[in-house]
């Protein structure tokens, strides 16, 4: 493989993207299988140095606190409460940037490789109020208040990190700016890991001691995690990341993930083994909890460092390297230095606070996913998510230059770094077969019947890049690409019937045994919708 250029895939893109969706599709996955994504190894390289970016961030701002930064000396004051405090603002204002999750080729974001802060700014684009169609606050366009408003936050967390001491008042307006441009844009809130950085943001106002609180919050992500790997999704995620991982490119080993390569791609014996990870996620809490400093504290430790350096290593598609950094310091910071403080220990007011955040939210969006974001539910890389496919007819995709976008249309993108048609069509391939692969994408071949009559007539788009495109962020989250945001994109583009085609897909709800879809036209709204049963995916293959 180039060290420039991604993979061949093992077709002729400019054929493959003329074929009817069943051989599409097994062409597609097929490749996935052997080559996963194909990224090329210059990619890997740029989100390495992105980390260790992230991390001198950090160092540098620790600097401001007398006795803290500076890397000959870090072994003094890396555990310290104020340079645990810095680096929860730090990535915070990281992820809220468009800088972290979500960001670059990985995420189908390729030039630019960023959102965030480059369009969250810019009054006139699109955005996900919370209430829609409120006076002043569910417009479904960007106003100098949202733009105004979210500078606010970046500069007050600027403040906070670049002050020797955090200021209270400081650590006041930057939890109350989260939930009420959260009210005005749900994705900033969503991009900013509220239920991570903000949640713990709030421990450090309501508690002199916010050990204990912190404490919590981590144990919760831990899991619910999890809990949200108890189904039959995550094994087919297992041989999704495996199978495009940089250090496993090995053809014998990604053939053995599944039952009968080329003709079964369901997981084999080996990826449902390697499913037993999942026990992994409920132990680190676990021992964790129950350690003290000494030897069992020391297994827990090392039980999640293994945990998030297997994570990262495989580079999941929507790269949350930064994040998984940030838990591994974490529990260092907690259960290390503070291993003998309780949780229990916590005040009140940060019980009840997080009670609701910890337990009664997640909860919720475990039983009704539909209602509640899968960060906010702490649903982390389960393959079982809410999503969405956008089927555009012919050429009609760029009716959406009527839109102010965070970046242009996805092969315009790679045409801007140099690839030609054949190469950014056999990109883009990978994108469909990535979606196919997990057990919720065998629906498809179900439901693309139903949406269209000639899919040959239609380009295949996912709803994670469309939103991408326009909302300026995507990490997984379904409900930020559903009905709400074809209404608006429709209410600026107007697309005529047939033009464009949503297939939108919600998750499994926890002790149910099916998912919900809908099939919506961009002019006349919802045109079908049903439950499909989880044991009939089971039985299907990606293309049919």
């Amino acid at each position: 493989m180039s060290f420039l250029k991604p993979t061949t895939p093992p077709y002729d893109p400019l054929v493959w993207e003329k074929l009817p969706f069943p051989e599409r599709a097994r062409q597609a996955c097929q490749a996935w299988a052997l080559q996963g994504y194909g990224t090329p190894i210059a990619i890997y390289l740029l989100y390495a140095v992105k980390l260790l970016l992230y991390a001198g961030a950090w160092v540098f701002f620790c600097s401001f606190t007398p006795g803290l930064g500076g890397l000959s000396s870090i072994g003094s004051w890396w555990l310290s409460p104020i340079a645990f405090e810095k680096a929860i603002l730090w990535s915070m204002l990281f992820e809220v940037m468009g800088l972290g999750c979500g960001s670059g080729p990985l995420t189908g974001r390729f030039s630019p490789p960023v959102g965030g802060f480059l369009y969250f700014m810019r009054p006139g684009t699109t955005k996900r109020p919370l209430f829609p169609g409120l006076s002043i606050l569910g417009g479904h366009r960007r106003t100098w208040l949202d733009a105004t408003l979210y500078a606010a936050l970046i500069a007050a967390l600027l403040a906070a990190l670049v002050s020797a001491q955090l200021p209270r008042e400081l650590l006041v307006a930057i939890a109350v700016l989260v939930p009420v441009l959260g009210i005005l844009d749900k994705t900033i809130f969503l991009a900013a890991r509220a239920e991570h950085y903000w949640t713990t943001l709030m421990v450090f106002v309501l508690a002199n001691d916010f050990v204990p609180g912190a404490k919590a919050v981590m144990l919760a992500l831990w899991f619910w995690a999890g809990v949200s790997k108890l189904n039959h999704h995550f094994s087919s995620v297992v041989c999704v990341m495996v199978s495009n991982s940089p250090f496993t490119r090995f053809e014998w080993l990604r053939k053995r993930m599944y039952r009968d390569y080329p003709d079964d791609l369901s997981p084999s014996w080996l990826a449902v083994v390697a499913e037993g990870g999942t026990l992994l996620e409920f132990a680190v809490p676990v021992v964790l909890a129950l350690g003290n400093g000494g030897t069992l504290t020391l297994v827990g430790l090392v039980m999640m460092v293994f945990l998030h350096g297997y994570i990262t290593s495989n580079v999941p598609m929507g790269v949350p390297i930064e994040w998984n950094a940030m838990m591994v310091y974490g529990g260092f910071f907690l259960f290390w230095k503070y291993a003998g403080v309780s949780i229990f220990s916590m005040s009140l007011p940060v019980g009840a606070f997080l009670i609701v955040m910890l337990i009664v939210v997640p909860l919720l969006g475990n039983f009704v996913p539909s209602r509640i974001s899968f960060l906010m539910s702490m649903r982390y890389y389960a393959g079982n998510w809410a999503h969405s496919v956008w089927l555009f007819r012919g050429e009609s995709y760029k009716k959406l230059e009527c839109l102010k976008k965070s970046s242009p249309w996805v092969l315009d993108q790679l045409k801007r770094m140099g690839y030609d048609r054949k190469a950014s069509v056999g990109v883009l391939s990978r994108l469909m077969a990535f979606r196919l692969m997990h057990l919720h994408g065998r629906v498809h071949s179900m439901l693309v019947p139903k949406a269209v009559d000639r899919f040959e007539e239609y380009v295949w788009l996912d709803g994670e890049f469309l939103a991408g495109i326009v909302l300026g962020y995507n990490f997984g989250d379904g409900h930020l690409h559903d009905e709400e945001l074809l209404k608006a994109v429709q209410e600026q583009c107007r697309f005529e019937d047939g033009e464009l085609r949503c297939i939108m897909v919600e998750a499994q709800p926890l002790g149910r045994q099916g998912l919900h879809w809908r099939i919506a036209d961009a002019k006349t709204g919802v045109r079908e919708e049903g439950q499909v049963a989880i044991k009939d995916l089971l039985s299907r293959t990606p293309w049919g």
